[in-house]
This record gives structure tokens, sequence and C-alpha cells, in this order.
């Protein structure tokens, strides 16, 4: 490696910057403290009293006729330190029934899924004081104004900013896609970030147990997404279908979106691809608190013996906290978390509606929910989907989210069922990708429907037929 560092003052945040320096061939030293010897791309790390900081760094040849130029580009950073970084910092315990998480630190990870055009942001997102986490996604579009189009904000932490604001270009519309209050409660402080962007929210909001106003959310003067794209001012580049079903107490809305360029269908919870590997943001120490045979285990062993094995940091440990952490983000009360290798590869690497939201969402309002993912298949011809949860982009077309929603044929009377899903039932035979599931594992989650439709907090589903 040639390029070395050295820093002459400890610095917290170092983002992805171009930076003109003369004289190329020579030391270069950035304003900021760190110098570095010109050379080719490479690796860079400085350390001080609390920890180590190690930098990918980029150093190229931009000359130019009246003078060389060279430029150092820090194209990503990972952080070493063993304390708390402040540019992560984001302070949160709220929710119901379990507050969000990570309490106080979140780390960001910027992906470029479309050179120059599309970008996804990544948080990690956990369940209250549990060891289960997952990701959650915030995808940037550039228009062709120049702008920047955001769906789905995630908590706006300095690292976040600075990552969005790498990219060069004002941010011109803020999306919210759903009600969902884990997506809801960082649109307000995004929004403040860039107070010149336009903000844009899902119909009929509501807030449970308390239906508090958007505007209590931080969302001032929002404008309303219609099921349209006409509406909407990107409607020569991105288009809008609106999902909006009264399963219970307040309706399930989701709103798509199709980015016509790129030909990328963007959804919020739909659908889901499950990886086989944690994502990159869910943290170490949780994937190993998770492989812990602690209280959930023991209750969810299908009555095997516990072993007392102590946790050892390798890759077969961390595999097996994020397989339990899917189980239980996904059926809440699997049938198996001592053991489940089983369960979990019944789920991952396919394109699939999560057990969760078919049971107590499309479950309620089959016919709805059909008519919005047939209009989908039928106006939008795409490529790739993008969802908010676990893996993007996912490689897949109008045949692939059909397979997937054909659960809902189950659920409709004999004529509808004779629909265009139904000419895909021989491809689900062999296919992986369709959203049936063992009823082992949807035994918890089938004793929660039931309890919320006694107490009248979801719908009953509409077919008496079994569910998996």
């Amino acid at each position: 490696m040639r390029t070395a560092a050295m820093a002459t003052k400890p610095h917290i945040g170092l983002h992805s910057q171009t930076f003109g320096l003369p004289q190329l061939g020579r030391s270069l030293t950035w304003r900021e403290g760190y110098r570095f010897a010109e050379g080719v791309s490479g690796r860079a790390s400085e350390c001080w009293g609390g920890g180590c900081r190690e930098m990918r760094l980029e150093v190229g040849d931009s000359r130019r006729r009246d003078g060389d130029v060279g430029r150092v580009r820090a194209m990503a950073v990972v952080e070493k330190k063993r304390t708390g970084t402040p540019g992560r910092f984001y302070f949160n315990v709220t929710g119901f029934p379990f507050p969000l998480g990570p309490f106080l630190q979140r780390r960001t990870v910027r992906k470029e899924i479309e050179k120059g055009r599309i970008w996804t942001f990544e948080q990690e997102q956990a369940l209250g004081f549990s060891s289960v986490a997952t990701n959650t996604r915030m995808t940037v579009i550039k228009l062709n104004s120049g702008g920047l189009w955001v769906h789905a904000p995630i908590a706006p932490t300095e690292e976040c900013i600075q990552l969005l604001k790498e990219l060069d270009a004002p941010v011109e519309y803020i999306v919210l896609p759903t009600f969902a209050y884990e997506h809801k409660i960082f649109v307000g402080p995004f929004s403040r970030k860039f107070p010149k962007a336009q903000v844009w929210v899902a119909p009929r909001q509501w807030s449970w147990p308390i239906n508090f106003p958007v505007q209590l959310f931080g969302i001032f003067k929002p404008k309303i997404i219609r099921d349209d794209s006409f509406s909407a001012p990107w409607a020569d580049e991105i288009d809008q279908k609106v999902l909006s079903c009264p399963v219970g107490i307040g309706p399930y809305v989701e709103v798509a979106f199709f980015h016509k360029k790129s030909k990328t269908l963007l959804v919020t919870d739909a659908v889901i691809y499950v990886p086989d590997k944690p994502p990159e943001v869910v943290g170490r120490q949780s994937l190993l608190d998770a492989a812990k045979n602690g209280l959930a285990v023991r209750i969810l062993s299908a009555g095997k013996e516990i072993p007392d094995d102590p946790i050892v940091d390798d890759e077969a440990t961390r595999q097996r906290g994020w397989e339990r952490m899917v189980l239980q983000i996904l059926f809440l009360g699997p049938s198996d978390l001592l053991e489940p290798q089983q369960s979990f590869a019944a789920m991952s690497k396919k394109l699939i509606v999560s057990p969760i939201v078919k049971t107590l969402v499309f479950s309620k309002e089959p016919e709805r929910v059909k008519d919005w993912v047939d209009r989908i298949i039928k106006d939008w011809k795409f490529k790739s989907i993008i969802p908010c949860h676990f893996s993007a982009p996912i490689p897949a077309e109008g045949r692939d989210l059909r397979i997937a929603f054909e659960f809902l044929n189950d659920l409709l009377p004999e004529v509808q069922g004779k629909s265009p899903a139904f000419a895909v039932s021989l491809a689900t035979i062999f296919s992986k990708a369709s959203s049936f599931f063992p009823a082992a594992d949807m035994k918890t989650l089938s004793s929660l429907d039931e309890f919320l439709v006694s107490v009248g907090a979801v719908r009953k589903t509409v077919s008496g037929k079994a569910r998996r």
C-alpha cells in the first residue's frame, strides 16, 4: 500500500469530499490535519487515546492544462472507536408497544444502486430492549432536475446527513410512503435538515393507541400523495399507486412507486427478500446476543434440551443469531428457536409477503390488495424491487410479484380465483418464491390474529380456509 496517513489532531466524522490539491506528486496535507502521501487507492488509519479509525482512500489524477490538480476522495469511513461516535448519535426511546432501537447510536451505510442516480441508506432497527434487529432503508433518487427525491427517511444523524450531502444535490422532495410509526417518526426531524424540501405523505395517516395528527410528529403542511401520477411534481419520472385497506382500528396504507428510467419498484412492507447473511448495519453484538440460549429460546425450543454452551464470536454463532432474529421478526413465536436452520431456509432467499403482514393485513382485504398488485404488474414493467427492509435491490419482475401474492387466490371466491394470478399456480409448485409458511411456525401469529379479532382490533380473515 502506497498511501499513508498521520493525524496531527483527532477529528471525528471524516466524510466523502473532494479537495483540489496543488502540485500532484508531493506529500499532500488536508486542511483538517490529516497528511496523505500521493499515491494509488488504498487504506489509511489513525489512532488516538479513544480508539482507531480506518479509512479507504482513492487518489485520482485530474490534471488540467492550467495547472495540476490532485483529488483525494475519502470513499468510506469504517469507525473502529471503542466509544460511541458523535456523528451517529440519535436519541429515541419512543414506540408502542415496544420502543424502537437503537436508542443512542445509529450507523448509516450508503450504497449506490445505479451509478449517479439511485442510492440506498440503511440503519439498524431494533425491537425495544431485545436483541432482535434488522435494517431499515431510505432510498434516494436523483431527478432530471438535479434534485433528490427521498423515500422513507431514516434517522437524520450527522453521518446520515453528511452522506446525503455528499451526493452534491439539493433535496427537493421527502416522501413518507406509509402510515407506519417506524417510518413516520423520522420524517419531521429529517425535513428540518432540509427546510426547502417539499414533504409528501401517504393519505389517511393515523397512529395508535392515540390517533395523533402528523403535526405532533413534526410534519407540518405536508402534501398528500394521491393514487395517480398526475398530481405529483415528479410525475414524468416516478409513478405511484396507493393501497388503503380498512383492516381494523385503522387502515393499512402503503404507496408503491415506480421509477421509470431504472424500471425499479419501491415498496415499504408489501414484500421482502430475507438474505442468507445479516445486513451490514446489524451489529455484531446484537447477533451474538441473539445467539444466546436465553428465555425466548427456552420457551420456543420445541421441547428440546437446552445446552448451556458459552458464546463464541465466530461466523457460525453470528449466523445462528441472524436466523433467530429473522424468525422472531416474521413469526413472533416460531416453532423452534433452538435450531432455526430449517425454518430459516424456508423463509430466506425468495420474494415473499412477510407472515405478519399476510396474516394481520392482506388476508383481511384480499380483493383490494389483489387489485393493487394487479395494477402494479399491468402498468409497470419493473426489473427490480427495493423494499424498506432486508435485501435490496431484488431482481424481480411482475411474475415474481404475482407468485408472492398467490395466497390471495385462496381467500377469494372461485370466480375471482380464476384471475391472471391463477395462471402461475403450477409455476409456484416449482418455485421457491411463494408466501406459504409451515403451520408450526404460524401458530403464535395465528393465535395473535384470533385474539386481535376477538377484541375488535382487526377484521376477520375473509375465508374460512386454513391459513399457512
